[in-house]
């Protein structure tokens, strides 16, 4: 099987991936890692050198790559992923798949990512909280429709990352 986590920038993927492949024993994948690791060089300076465009459609191929991989494995995705191009379809036609929605409120998503606005290139231009909250707000609203597509809902709102990972574990 693979669980594929998807999720707001700031929900947790990456950590809560962590925790559920260790549970379930099975290798953990980040897909910004394997983006970063092929293009040498991290995803801000893939987005200020060659655009987002160019970020999406090697996104997409390092996604269908590890959608033909035999074996189990926790997928972190970037927060656009399962928005952008055929994506979230690839995922959802592939057999021996699930999706987990890592649901985060606007006002956690705001605390955790205002002090490491500077890391991440989409909203490294924003100066304040409202206006952070204001674009979390528009960005959730919009991308709420891919997300909860997924096969399974967690809120991860002030909880730690072992009881969202056995609380996936519970709903596999």
């Amino acid at each position: 099987m693979k669980i594929f986590l998807n999720g707001y920038m700031g929900a947790g993927k990456s950590l809560i991936g962590h925790k559920l492949s260790a549970v379930l024993n099975y290798n953990y994948v980040d897909l910004d890692d394997q983006i970063e690791l092929i293009e040498q060089t991290d995803i801000q300076s893939i987005f200020k050198k060659r655009g987002e465009l160019y970020f999406r459609n090697l996104e997409n191929k390092v996604l269908r790559d590890i959608l033909e991989k035999k074996e189990d494995m926790v997928v972190s995705l970037g927060g656009g992923t399962p928005c952008y191009g055929n994506n979230l379809d690839w995922i959802q036609r592939t057999a021996g798949t699930k999706t987990v929605y890592l649901k985060a409120t606007v006002n956690t998503l705001r605390d955790r990512l205002f002090l490491e606005k500077v890391h991440r290139p989409v909203i490294s231009h924003l100066q304040t909280k409202p206006e952070l909250e204001e674009f979390l707000r528009k960005h959730l609203f919009e991308r709420a429709y891919y997300y909860n597509q997924s096969d399974i809902i967690v809120n991860v709102d002030n909880r730690n990352p072992e009881q969202i990972a056995r609380d996936i574990v519970e709903k596999l």
